[in-house]
This record gives C-alpha cells, structure tokens and sequence, in this order.
C-alpha cells in the first residue's frame, strides 16, 4: 500500500501521517471516516450470535443499587427480553470471524500489519448504556455503525490509576475530562494505548470496535523463554571456569552477574528462534479449536483445483511471513515453517488474497513444494475449500 495516498479513513491523512503524528501518541477523531456507513450486521444478528457457544460475549448493565453488573455469554434466548429499557450494553468479540461482511473492513486498515490486529468487536447499547470509564492497555478504532454515542476522553492511565472495586470489570474511580463528541454511524475515534475514555449510548446503537495485539513484557518474557528452554540441553549451565578465589564466600560477585548475562544474551539474542516465537505468538488463533483441518493427498487437491474448488483463509486463522538468512518462514495459525525463497509470491498471495485458484495460483500448481504448501496448509486448517 501506497504510504503516501491520503485516506478518507483517517480523515484526509496519509498513513505515513497517521503513524507519526498520532498512533500511540494521541487520539484522532474522524467524520465519516467510512462515509453513509451501514452495519453489515443488525442488533437482532448480533444478539443471536451472543446465544452461540463458540462466541464470546458479555451484557455489561448498570443498576441504581449494584452497578456495572457483567453476565458472560452465551445467553439463552429470552435474556434479551428480559433486559430493562436502558443502561445496558451487549458485547460480542471476535465477529469478523463469523460474518465474513465485518471481516472486510479490515481491508481499510491495511496500512498497518494484519498480525498486529487482534479482531473486531461489536457492541449494542440501549440508550445511556456503556460500560463505564475505562482504559485500555491496547490501540483501539472506533467506528459508529447505527445511532449516536457519546465519547468522552480523559487522562493518560497506567497501572497506579485507581479502579472502582469491580471483580470483572476495570473501571476508572476518577476521570478527568479533556474533550467530548457525540459519533455518527460513518464517524470514528482513534484511542491510543492507556488513554481513559467513556462511551455512552445516546439512543439504540451499535459500535464497532478494531482491537489491537500488543503482548506485555511479562508475556514476552515469559512466553519466549518457555519456547527457547525446547532447544537447551539441560547441560548447558551457568559455568565460573577460570574464576578468582573468593575473600567472602558469602558474596556474591559482580562478575557472576556479568557471566549470568552473558549466558542470556547468547539464547536470547538468536534472531531466528526470536523471529520464531514471535511469528507463532502473533498468530496464535483467538479460538484455536475452530482452526480444524482436512485429509486431503497432494494429487487430490491439484485434481480439484483444478476442476474449479477455491481455497479461502479460515475465518480463525491468522497468517503471516518472514525472511531469514536461511528462506522464508510462514506462520499459519502459532505454527511455522521453514520454506525455499523461491515460495516468496506464493506466500504473498497466500496471506494476501482473498481466495485461492487454479487462474491466480498458476504456476504454483506445477511447482511441487507449492502444492505440498498448499495441502499441509488445508490439513492443518488455515486454509479450507470455499463450500465448506
């Protein structure tokens, strides 16, 4: 994408723009960023996903007595009817995976890497529903899909900001206002990481929400060592060949420290097991058991490609690409593979295109390390054929 084009997503800015004026710095509000928009999905479809059981949602009410009381989903079929007239939101997470129309405003964003992009909430609000002032550790868009809400922003937040006792919810015991605007559907709000904000409904509407993946430095930490510790010999220790004798044996030296860190830096400082873990971490599905794969031979998938099956991404599966010195790495849903650089466009149209066939794969049906990508790929569930 053309770095330099100024998009009626962000306002008339440029992403070159965009990233260095106001992502992770500051929040953007943009009119009619998807101008006369319209929701791909009505409350009524929203509300019936919220009853399914591979769906995550939540019902975020508040009361006069007890507020913010949260219900996790799903939900049987009459709690909707039961709710009261206002002060009540419906959350569902992870929509774009199940209706394919929310699934393509994605396309809009893509200035910024699709492993980057966590999913697409949608929210429905009753009038003066919300879910209380809050903040998030996360870059987040907000785009208003049906009615008006109200957004108000505060201060910068961090883990020293004081929360309302609330065992699920985390909302803000102090706000402090800076600016306020009542959205339109088309309108959207930019929200950098840990800025306090408050939304409420003004009347029956309906809020999309683009998520963000930005694992902390706890995850990183953690998660990496547990991957890297696959690859250590239980051999391989902390060593003082050749130390000084000791004054003190009760001491502990600096320079054991400086052999300790030199033990670190020679694991953690492997780009490739680096790149590895991060590309399988960044990719990891939001529901791994909806990634389900399919037995099919190579020969049997040339043979129906070619008679016209089209192969399409896994709503589930997260995809993703990268070059060592030694080829190209795929990542397909936190697994990887090690590939030939001359699989380079295959992996391009792989993770880029939105269905597979024998008019635009080509070439790639005569290349047998193409194929056998293609068939681990439909085994594994990443990719799966059109009518399934």
């Amino acid at each position: 994408m053309t770095t330099d084009v100024p998009l009626q997503l962000l306002g008339g800015l440029t992403a070159r723009e965009f990233l260095r004026d106001y992502w992770q710095k500051k929040p953007l509000l943009i009119r009619q960023a998807i101008p006369d928009f319209e929701s791909p999905i009505s409350p009524d479809e929203l509300a019936g996903l919220a009853l399914e059981e591979e769906v995550e949602s939540r019902l975020v009410i508040e009361h006069g007595e007890r507020p913010w009381e949260l219900r996790r989903g799903p939900f049987a079929e009459d709690a909707f009817g039961q709710l009261p007239e206002r002060d009540w939101t419906l959350l569902v997470q992870a929509v774009d995976q199940f209706v394919p129309d929310v699934a393509e405003l994605l396309k809009h964003f893509n200035f910024l890497p699709s492993w980057r992009i966590d999913d697409v909430m949608v929210s429905f609000a009753a009038p003066g529903g919300g879910v209380g002032p809050h903040y998030d550790n996360y870059d987040v868009f907000l785009l208003q899909a049906h009615g008006q809400r109200r957004w108000k922003i505060g201060q910068m937040c961090d883990a020293e900001s004081p929360l309302l006792p609330h065992a699920d919810l985390r909302i803000l015991a102090d706000f402090a206002q800076t600016e306020e605007w009542v959205l339109e559907p088309g309108d959207m709000l930019y929200l950098p990481p840990r800025l306090a904000h408050f939304g409420t409904a003004e009347d029956d509407c309906m809020t999309y929400s683009v998520g963000f993946r930005a694992p902390s430095a706890a995850e990183v930490l953690t998660h990496f060592t547990d991957f890297l510790a696959q690859f250590l010999p239980d051999e391989e220790r902390y060593s003082d060949a050749g130390t000084a004798p000791t004054d003190d044996p009760h001491q502990i030296q600096l320079d054991a420290l400086d052999r300790l860190k030199a033990l670190l830096a020679e694991h953690m400082g492997d780009e490739r097991l680096l790149l590895t873990w991060f590309g399988q971490f960044m990719t990891e599905p939001r529901y791994p058991e909806l990634v389900a794969g399919t037995e099919v031979e190579d020969d049997e998938l040339l043979a129906a490609l070619e008679q016209g099956a089209v192969l399409v991404r896994n709503p589930s599966a997260r995809l993703a690409w990268s070059e060592l010195d030694v080829g190209l790495v795929l990542f397909a849903s936190g697994q990887s593979r090690l590939l030939p650089s001359n699989l380079k466009e295959l992996l391009k149209l792989i993770c880029a295109a939105d269905a597979l066939h024998a008019d635009n794969l080509g070439q790639w049906l005569a290349d047998e390390e193409g194929r056998k990508l293609l068939c681990e790929l439909v085994k594994q569930g990443s990719l799966e054929f059109a009518d399934e």
